[in-house]
């Protein structure tokens, strides 16, 4: 029988968790440059085409990027990268954006790794997993695991930086990440349960029911 969330179902307009680790639960990011090396592919793939286009003196290197460029097919709603899996919440607008993207994204950052550790064969376990989000409180609680999740222990922590987090804070602002869908939850002040939360800050910090209590099954089921 095959692993839970690995036979997919694809809608168009679903938001998805996609999730996967390391083969053997291996490390898959290294130093603070794979990091931007993956995060950097995800810019390529997702960035709407103008704004690659904006740079004229790397047209020509920016040209097979263009060729598969994903941004009219895929928003990219939240991230984490960890030292060994990555989430994301996705939302897809053709059928088949999230295959496509995933093929693109893990085939480029597996060439870039096994280059620089001089290494062959496969970097992620088996094939990603993918979970249809078909309730906003679902989707509202499994961003806040998500950006909790570097900051669980020592080892994470250096890696707070590579989630999108500070884009949801408004820290940063990139045409690829796009948070405004959760966001738009807290335009005004939003009650869950006996708490009240002003801003999507209050919400990941000061909630004090922990979010794996609620995603449930939309975290990976073993832990890391």
């Amino acid at each position: 029988m095959p692993s839970k969330n690995i036979v997919k179902q694809y809608l168009e307009n679903g938001i998805y968790h996609i999730y996967n680790r390391g083969v053997e639960k291996r490390i898959i990011f290294k130093d603070k440059k794979d990091c931007i090396v993956f995060l950097h592919y995800l810019k390529l793939y997702l960035s709407p085409v103008n704004d690659l286009l904006e740079d004229k003196t790397k047209i020509l290197r920016m040209n097979r990027y263009i060729r598969k460029n994903l941004s009219s097919e895929i928003n990219l709603i939240a991230f984490a990268l960890m030292p060994n899996h990555i989430h994301l919440i996705i939302k897809q607008f053709s059928l088949n954006g999230i295959v496509k993207l995933m093929q693109r994204l893990t085939t480029a950052y597996v060439m870039y790794f096994n280059k620089k550790y001089q290494r062959i064969g496969s970097l992620f376990q088996n094939t990603y997993k993918a979970v249809l989000i078909e309730k906003d409180e679902y989707l509202l609680h499994l961003s806040r695991y998500i950006h909790l999740n570097p900051m669980k222990d020592n080892l994470a922590a250096k890696f707070s930086e590579f989630s999108s987090y500070s884009y949801f804070l408004g820290d940063k602002k990139v045409s690829w990440v796009k948070p405004k869908v959760i966001l738009d939850y807290f335009k005004s002040a939003k009650k869950e349960g006996k708490y009240r939360f002003n801003s999507y800050q209050s919400f990941v910090e000061d909630y004090k029911i922990e979010p794996e209590k609620i995603v449930g099954d939309l975290k990976l089921e073993d832990e890391y």
